[in-house]
């Protein structure tokens, strides 16, 4: 090892250490996806904490699959969680998709975290924002500074890649799971979001996974046309024209008149750039 790579480690173990001081001791709800982040804090409060329950919240945004990949890495932590429902599509403030939508989404969810903390004796509400989530336009974050939900990932200056570094380090199945934003970043603001457009984009979200291949993928939507998104590295797993003339087919079935392809590839935020 060298001696950058040493300074590298030391600051990750003393980022981390910090974590740990944070949550000991103390009676710990976290908010919970079962992605790399929010698992990391699961299992740092594990090691410190005198109690840890794992709130998951199920919204329409918030695919079956990925609700129940997150049941299977709790049981994989040994920690308990509570799935409560929130009828994310009946609050019409959030269905109307506003430029604001992601901050007043995340205040809604805080506050039922918090409520379901109080409701159960836990003292400290924790969740899974990083430093690297702030290089992108996150309005969420301010709402948990308001509400007092706090992220020891980013309170520590823990990046995204320091996360995935230390959940290979604990033999986590979750180290290289792909991010997985909620469904609502796939419109643009202003489209109202209902159950059936988001039953269509996650179809079809599912239909080039599979059909592909690929691990990231996004379907954004723009009225009569699909934007297919994947991992910048996947692109070239596109290139098979009967899987595309496939994918064609499939997207006019749901309802699109047109499907393309952004060249680019998977970026966080793409919505935010029209």
């Amino acid at each position: 090892m060298t001696d950058i790579e040493e300074n590298q480690s030391m600051s990750q173990h003393s980022k981390f250490a910090k974590i740990r001081e944070a949550l000991r001791g103390k009676k710990v709800l976290v908010a919970f996806s079962g992605g790399v982040d929010s698992s990391v804090v699961a299992f740092l409060a594990r090691e410190v904490a005198d109690e840890v329950v794992l709130l998951t919240v199920a919204t329409a945004t918030f695919s079956k699959s990925e609700l129940d990949h997150s049941a299977k890495v709790a049981k994989e932590l040994g920690l308990k969680q509570i799935q409560v429902n929130y009828d994310w599509i009946g609050d019409k403030e959030l269905a109307a998709n506003p430029r604001e939508r992601c901050y007043l989404c995340k205040k809604k969810l805080a506050q039922l975290w918090l409520d379901e903390a109080r409701n159960k004796g836990l003292e400290m509400v924790v969740e899974g924002t990083t430093a690297s989530d702030l290089d992108a336009f996150r309005p969420g974050e301010r709402a948990l500074r308001e509400l007092g939900v706090f992220s020891p990932l980013l309170d520590a200056g823990v990046s995204k890649e320091e996360v995935r570094a230390f959940a290979t380090d604990q033999n986590l199945s979750i180290a290289e799971r792909p991010s997985m934003a909620c469904l609502a970043t796939r419109f643009p603001y202003g489209v109202e979001i209902t159950n059936e457009l988001l039953d269509r984009i996650s179809r079809i979200e599912e239909y080039v996974r599979e059909s592909f291949g690929v691990k990231t993928v996004r379907a954004r939507y723009h009225d009569e046309l699909i934007r297919i998104e994947v991992g910048h590295n996947e692109r070239e797993k596109l290139f098979d024209t009967k899987k595309l003339d496939a994918l064609q087919i499939f997207c006019k079935d749901a309802g699109f008149s047109y499907v393309t392809v952004d060249v680019r590839g998977y970026r966080t935020g793409a919505m935010d750039e029209i």
